[in-house]
């Protein structure tokens, strides 16, 4: 018998970056932008990060790695 395993598929997109983006421009919607998430990304704009607790919400989705891209793949670290 052998075992096969596949690596699980992961985005493009570097989960650091999109943590820095979230931290310092989390209200702006920043990081949706760039994980592609453009429509989000127009509504955290418009709303300033959801009064706050969107991007808070969002901080810490990304901080503990269950953040993903618009393809729904998880962030690369």
């Amino acid at each position: 018998m052998t075992a096969t395993t596949t690596a699980a598929a992961t985005g493009q997109k570097s989960w650091i970056v999109a943590l820095l983006l979230s931290f310092f421009l989390g209200a702006l919607g920043v990081h949706r932008f760039y994980v592609g998430k453009i429509g989000t990304g127009v509504l955290m704009l418009v709303t300033i990060g959801g009064f706050g607790v969107w991007a808070l919400i969002d901080f810490i989705m990304i901080a503990i790695g269950k953040f993903s891209d618009k393809q729904g793949l998880p962030l690369a670290r």
